[in-house]
């Protein structure tokens, strides 16, 4: 493996092919990629088979983003694996979705500490079946000490509720006198996230074309670039990816501020 140019994981030497094959440089990808995992049931629907046909295919896009993440050394992957407002759909799906994350997290176990990955989740834990918990639990545990990129799934979680419990967390501290309610300001704020200590994300992706953010990561993508793709998720793969980080590449963030080229010309904008 070459180090990396930029902060974070190593790039291994596919990855800097990969790179390279596409015009890019690694201190133009970015560092964090969260992705909204659309269109599994259309993907079913559309060949004639059940749902749950097409979440199961869905897996294999999560195997081939995360390699494909290891490979270009990105710092950080998080998925939206299931959400709050998901427990709506059908019992016969909640119960094959469940299942179908306990056999991700056992039989993905080994991979993700032979590619050195870390494993965290973000969501509630109220309300998931002990057994996913328990499972999620030993492959956190065991991928604690890697220090490669780490893959965050964000399950039974909501951008709102994740807001609201950490209000809430926040005003029973101020109650019980812990923070001075003048000193709490957004660095404040965000160590009650449930993501306190990662980094927010560069680039959002969502699949199958639809045009919202449904609930994810509300705080934390003030300043993300978006990236929407028309590809159902069980079709998503490295090349996709890779597709959307050329993108990013060409896109310049600003902040809130002017474009580089403006300020080196002393020009303003409204």
């Amino acid at each position: 493996m070459h180090p990396s140019f930029r902060e974070g994981p190593a790039i291994t030497e596919e990855g800097l092919a990969r790179i390279a094959a596409a015009g890019l440089k690694p201190e133009q990808l970015p560092g964090h990629i969260a992705i909204i995992m659309d269109g599994n049931g259309r993907w079913a629907q559309r060949r004639g088979l059940p749902r749950i046909v097409g979440h199961r295919r869905g897996i294999q896009s999560v195997r081939a983003v995360v390699e494909e993440g290891c490979r270009l050394g990105l710092e950080q992957l998080t998925l939206y694996c299931f959400s709050v407002e998901n427990w709506k759909r059908p019992p016969r799906e909640l119960k094959f979705l469940m299942r179908l994350l306990r056999h991700f997290l056992v039989v993905e176990r080994s991979e993700l500490m032979d590619q050195n990955v870390q494993l965290r989740m973000i969501g509630r834990r109220a309300g998931l079946p002990q057994d996913v918990l328990a499972e999620f639990d030993r492959t956190a545990s065991s991928t604690a000490e890697n220090t490669g990129m780490i893959l965050c799934l964000a399950v039974n979680y909501s951008g709102r509720t994740e807001i609201g419990d950490a209000a809430r967390r926040l005003a029973e501290d101020v109650r019980k006198g812990r923070v001075d309610p003048a000193q709490v300001d957004e660095r404040v704020f965000e160590s009650y996230l449930s993501t306190r200590g990662m980094s927010d994300p560069d680039l959002l992706i969502r699949t199958a074309g639809e045009m919202r953010i449904s609930n994810f990561l509300l705080w934390q993508i003030s300043y993300t670039e978006l990236w929407i793709t028309s590809t159902l998720w069980p079709d998503f793969r490295a090349d996709d990816l890779l597709h959307a980080c050329s993108a990013y590449a060409s896109r310049e963030r600003r902040f809130g501020g002017l474009p580089a080229a403006s300020l080196a010309a002393g020009t303003s904008s409204v």
